[in-house]
């Protein structure tokens, strides 16, 4: 579908917020409207609720705009890039919630677009767009990391069925899903090459999620236990031992995604706040009322530039992926940029903070200074989720630049 000229989309911007005016839960305008935190990932357990959030999500859905530009024949919006840019920028105008958190939004629906067969687009798409349904992903495992073709989780074919044992490790959210989508291994004389993608049902007798405490104080991931997990035949997406290709495509929609987290300024688990306005209410300002400290004011302007021109970054290349049908390896580029100053940010943060920054509870302690803490802590997996900051560099020296293997 062609882009709408600029009168199209004038009239198309004007429907929309016409449309979202009408539709907005009124509660929700109060920026205290009290929402389970939970609900804005949507999933089985709030199919029945009245919660507000949800009110919201299934709006959204109804109307496929929770996924803008997928196929209006699975649920979709079937928006022009140039319209979804507008359903975007109104949507933040307005100051709307975001109505779904999504991994099936962000990594697993765009692979199922692109590798699945019809029907298993016409099963999942449709309950991804609306949240009946909330998926993780099953990749790393204790002995496969950053390695993660050298995965072990078996897949046997039964005949009538598919039979799954073994473990993942940092399942983001497994207590809480519903599915899974998950690398197992269906060939063990070869190693890429025998790698499959399989959709697996978390209700399914034979698994089990035990969450990992965090330093931060957090327990966003999972240990996940398969013992005999019987799947469907038709829960194989695309080839048998077909599922590397799969899995590079998924990791840069992932790295794109959490890139795109950070480009916000806080980062995945990192401090919240303007830092320059909160360096100056600990470290004081000078007669022209800049923060007094030259050398940090230095280095968060720096750090604030930068993140700017992240934020900028992103933009423009998830502009270019739509255009061209997928984020490309150079998505490895941003999500290690992205990782570092996020990282950066919230150590200077800290820093600003001076002592009142360790704190981790206690009267003697602001709530924004325990989260900054805790943010801090948090914001050191962030050059490990979605691959590591090393892997990252990898793919950047072999497929972007065309480097040669070292000898």
């Amino acid at each position: 579908m062609a882009d709408f000229g600029a009168g199209e989309l004038d009239t198309f911007r004007s429907d929309v917020r016409s449309w979202l005016e009408a539709n907005y839960p009124a509660e929700l305008r109060d920026p205290a409207a009290k929402v389970d935190p939970e609900a804005m990932w949507g999933g089985r357990a709030f199919q029945d609720s009245d919660d507000l959030q949800i009110a919201w999500m299934r709006k959204m859905g109804e109307k496929g705009w929770t996924a803008p530009t997928w196929p209006a024949e699975y649920g979709g919006g079937g928006l022009t890039p140039a319209q979804a840019r507008v359903l975007d920028q109104e949507l933040n105008a307005g100051r709307y919630r975001t109505p779904l958190a999504s991994f099936g939004v962000w990594m697993l629906g765009p692979v199922l677009l692109e590798y699945a067969n019809d029907e298993q687009k016409r099963e999942h798409l449709p309950k991804i767009i609306k949240g009946e349904i909330r998926w993780c992903q099953g990749y790393s495992e204790p002995g496969a990391g950053s390695d993660l073709a050298s995965l072990q989780t078996r897949c046997e074919d039964k005949g009538d069925h598919w039979l799954i044992n073994g473990q993942k490790i940092w399942t983001s959210y497994a207590d809480k899903a519903d599915w899974c989508f998950c690398l197992v291994r269906t060939d063990t004389s070869k190693k890429h090459e025998g790698v499959s993608f399989v959709l697996i049902d978390m209700r399914s007798p034979g698994v089990e999620t035990r969450p990992i405490q965090l330093i931060s104080g957090e327990s966003p991931f999972c240990e996940t236990f398969f013992t005999d997990v019987k799947i469907p035949k038709g829960n194989l997406v695309g080839k048998v031992n077909g599922g590397w290709e799969i899995a590079k495509r998924l990791l840069q929609y992932e790295r794109q995604n959490i890139s795109g987290g950070f480009g916000g300024g806080g980062g995945a688990g990192g401090a919240s706040g303007d830092l320059a306005q909160v360096a100056k209410g600990y470290c004081g300002v000078d007669a022209h009322g800049v923060l007094a400290d030259t050398d940090l004011r230095t280095r968060i302007t720096q750090n604030k530039m930068n993140m700017q021109c992240l934020g900028l970054t992103i933009g423009r290349t998830a502009a270019e992926a739509k255009a061209s049908n997928g984020p490309s390896a150079a998505v490895s580029i941003i999500k290690y940029a992205a990782a570092t100053f996020a990282q950066e940010r919230s150590e200077l943060m800290i820093e600003a903070m001076g002592h009142q920054g360790l704190g981790w509870q206690g009267d003697d302690y602001k709530p924004g200074e325990i989260l900054a803490t805790r943010g801090w802590l948090r914001s050191k997996g962030n050059s490990i989720e979605g691959g590591t900051s090393e892997v990252n560099l990898n793919v950047i020296s072999k497929r972007v630049l065309g480097l040669p293997d070292p000898k």
